[in-house]
């Protein structure tokens, strides 16, 4: 299934539509490549970009955007399909894996030897593709020579969407049912015939309840450990081109990457959520492709593109704006590094105080006390904006009422923000459990809150995470907190705020017990590091790609997010809808429509109360010629939990046209430690 396509780049391109790699236990992994025409002669560097993701449907959109370009500037582009998913065959049975990476191994290996690869690859993704990106190069295939990780992890458990700082993100359940339904994805028939069926209904009834695996590992074990690069950053001896976005849940990898890798590495965080950014929000979008272009020219090509020879890191320093949940555009400027860490970054001393947050050294006579109610969080917003909708923080006013409150006097000059803030606390908790949260807030002249970064921290957890440690009720002890690494422009007249919170839903799932937290007399501090550099206009070309993809969009997302009190009991009601919308494939026919609701309920004081139901809708199918199909799946989840135990139970239902074809239901408990 191969095909031109033309474009106005330097050089014209084949398409092959559809293709199997045969690896050596007869699995056959589907691809979709893109490379010169004349590429069979005049062989080039290949591009591998390897997910669970379905290359017919799931990514296609991004892909168009993407990997076109790079094969009109002279590479063939490798899009693979993981084993039990697309048109690929097998079955997936968990994420990252060994035999995700030994497959990947492989693929890389057949790559080298086609005729139009010169036997030099880079890898390059974005989330699950950013972190097998990582993993790999740690196995150092030798045709690997670069690669390009965005919005991804190099420790699984401090930074991906199962936990943070020791507490279950309510994200873990998310993810388990988004996996439900995505895992659940239809094979095309135009691609693979009538064998669709069988490996459809193979997926399904193998189908893993993901969320027992994860539940079962609430601390830092050898489960996250695998496939964490921080176990030893010498593996890796590629070069590393690490980019984020401060939207995004994963930005504090960039900074320990930089820190830590041996090799040749640069870095990129702009103002995006999870997206590549030549198409990503909040703008400015930039010329991704272009920088890559040049990474890869001075990697794989040995053109001095002169990529290296600039400052290795480019941060956005976003400017204050009033709280929305989602931005168009977010107005900043670049700042550049020798890389991190720089000594353009300077530490300022803060200090929690009686009087509130206080510049240099002060300290607290009293104690002071917060007890949050469990519903405490609402407008939190998402742990990782992904779907575009309104997922960022809100004005945090309403949070904070729920919290103490640290506030230091207007600002008589702009502070640039630039790393990770680091609390210094001593406190006790009136429970052998203990949740904090520490959001750093800025506050405008006209009353306005909005967040600028934040750090939780499950009290009851050693310092790396890897020990269940119950706490003494009463007794103090010493927290250090590092918050979010950001990037941000306090202006003068603003103040800055240290909220500090016991509870936080629906970001997290609450401790076994409500448990008080009381700051003890003393110095509490804040360590704010900020840039003293010169910023610098954008350093990068306004974004470039290839054509869109040809789609049709029968029905337009509308994602959303709503909160609804009971007012008599307390209970707080979270629903996000993850409304991805409707689209047809006009080259080859193929729609899909998927959405998602889920729904987080809290009681302000009883934690046994919590709960969370999710349902994911999926849809596909083709109405006329040949390849007609039309399935449709159902996955729901519920979880709930006591002091003791968490409670799973799911349910997917498949059907082909009309007629059920599978039903599946489980029931699970899991024991309660660590969280």
């Amino acid at each position: 299934m191969t095909k031109l396509i033309k474009h106005d780049f330097p050089h014209a391109i084949r398409e092959i539509e559809h293709l199997e790699i045969p690896l050596a236990d007869g699995t056959r992994l589907a691809a979709r490549i893109w490379l010169p025409e004349d590429a069979d002669a005049q062989p080039v560097p290949a591009i591998l970009e390897y997910l669970p993701y379905r290359k017919r449907d799931g990514t296609a959109v991004r892909d168009a955007l993407t990997h076109p370009y790079f094969a009109g500037h002279g590479y063939a582009c490798v899009r693979v399909d993981m084993r039990g998913n697309g048109e690929s065959d097998g079955l997936m049975a968990d994420e990252y894996l060994p035999l995700e990476q030994s497959d990947a191994l492989e693929v890389i290996e057949w790559i080298a030897a086609q005729p139009w690869c010169d036997g030099n690859l880079g890898m390059m993704g974005i989330s699950w593709g950013g972190f097998n990106s990582l993993q790999v190069a740690a196995l150092r295939p030798e045709p690997l020579k670069a690669i390009i990780t965005l919005c991804s992890t190099d420790d699984r458990y401090a930074d991906d969407i199962h936990y943070k700082g020791g507490n279950l993100l309510n994200v873990n359940q998310g993810w388990a049912s988004t996996m439900l339904s995505f895992s659940a994805g239809v094979p095309d028939p135009l691609l693979v015939g009538e064998r669709w069926r069988e490996l459809w209904k193979q997926r399904l009834e193998a189908m893993p309840l993901l969320a027992e695996t994860w539940l079962s590992h609430p601390t830092r074990d050898d489960y996250w450990r695998h496939g964490s690069v921080c176990e030893n950053y010498a593996d890796i001896e590629a070069a590393v081109y690490c980019v984020g976005g401060w939207g995004d849940a994963y930005k504090n990898s960039v900074s320990r990457l930089m820190a830590n890798l041996p090799g040749p590495k640069k870095a990129m965080v702009g103002p995006w959520i999870h997206k590549y950014p030549h198409f990503a929000i909040p703008n400015p979008a930039v010329g991704f492709l272009q920088e890559a272009l040049r990474w890869w020219d001075y990697w794989l090509k040995g053109h001095d593109t002169g990529v290296m020879d600039e400052p290795l890191a480019s941060f956005y320093l976003q400017d204050a704006l009033p709280p929305k949940p989602m931005y168009c555009e977010r107005p900043g400027v670049w700042a550049r590094t020798e890389g991190w860490p720089s000594h353009q970054v300077e530490t300022q001393l803060w200090s929690l105080s009686d009087d509130g947050l206080r510049s240099g050294q002060a300290s607290l006579s009293v104690p002071h006390t917060v007890d949050s109610p469990l519903t405490a969080g609402v407008h939190q917003g998402e742990y990782c904006a992904i779907w575009f909708g309104p997922d960022l923080p809100a004005d945090q006013r309403r949070d904070d009422a729920y919290a103490l409150c640290f506030d230091s006097e207007p600002l008589k000059q702009t502070v640039s923000i630039l790393g990770r803030p680091r609390l210094h606390l001593r406190l006790a908790s009136s429970q052998d459990c203990g949740q904090l949260t520490v959001r750093l807030n800025d506050i405008a002249p006209d009353g306005q809150v909005a967040m600028i970064t934040y750090g939780v921290r499950n009290l009851a957890l050693s310092e790396d995470f890897a020990e269940h440690r119950p706490l003494t009720p009463g007794e103090p002890v010493d927290v250090a907190l590092d918050l979010d690494m950001i990037g941000y422009r306090l202006p003068a007249g603003h103040r800055l705020r240290v909220s500090v919170s016991s509870a936080n839903f629906p970001l997290v799932w609450p401790s076994r017990r409500r448990a008080a937290l009381t700051l003890q007399p003393g110095s509490q501090t804040l360590e704010l590091p900020t840039f003293i550099g010169e910023p610098v206009d954008c350093p990068f070309a306004p974004p470039e790609s290839a054509a869109p993809a040809d789609i049709e969009m029968l029905r337009k997302g509308m994602p959303k997010r709503t909160v609804c009190e009971d007012v008599a009991s307390g209970i707080v009601t979270t629903t996000v809808e993850n409304d991805l919308g409707a689209m047809r494939f006009r080259d080859h026919g193929l729609w899909v429509d998927q959405h998602c609701r889920e729904s987080y309920t809290a009681h302000p004081e009883d934690p046994d109360a919590t709960q969370v139901e999710m349902v994911w809708y999926y849809k596909a199918g083709r109405d006329e010629g040949e390849g007609r199909f039309a399935v449709s799946v159902e996955s729901r989840y519920w979880f709930s939990g006591d002091a003791d135990t968490f409670y799973i139970e799911a349910e997917q239902i498949a059907w082909e046209g009309s007629d059920e074809v599978h039903r599946q239901h489980w029931q699970t408990q899991v024991p309660r430690s660590a969280v």
